[in-house]
């Protein structure tokens, strides 16, 4: 599984990627392995506010429909459109062309509470 060391990531298996006060979140390798083949993504609007922990998304697969929760509260200022046409992206590449909103409004505070790579690679060992 890969999992960059410029991420952050929840138990819930959701990825952050800081840029200056962007955040762009969306779910892990491993998630994505798990959910197998993404057939569709419910993306929310954008202008939307989230609280942490807040249901983000909803992504369905050939196994499953599953929350996708948001890492960090803040603004929905941009949403994926290429996963309403091709939701695969998620599966092929989940941490880059697959990723699912922007926020906007980052609270360090709550990044803190995230893990790092190292943690989350650890938090995986005990779940496999």
């Amino acid at each position: 599984m890969k999992n960059p060391v410029n991420l952050k990531y929840t138990k819930e298996h959701e990825w952050i990627r800081i840029d200056g006060d962007i955040a762009t979140v969306g779910i892990t390798d491993y998630a994505q392995d798990q959910l197998t083949d993404v057939v569709f993504v419910e993306l929310p609007e954008e202008g939307k506010q989230i609280e942490q922990n807040g249901n983000l998304c909803v992504v369905e697969s050939v196994k499953s429909v599953s929350d996708i929760f948001s890492p960090i509260s803040g603004e929905i200022v941009e949403v994926n459109k290429a996963l309403e046409n091709s939701p695969e992206l998620v599966n092929h590449e989940p941490l880059e062309g697959g990723w699912m909103v922007k926020l906007k409004a980052i609270n360090e505070a709550e990044l803190d509470q995230l893990m790092t790579t190292e943690e989350y690679n650890k938090f995986l060992t005990g779940i496999e």
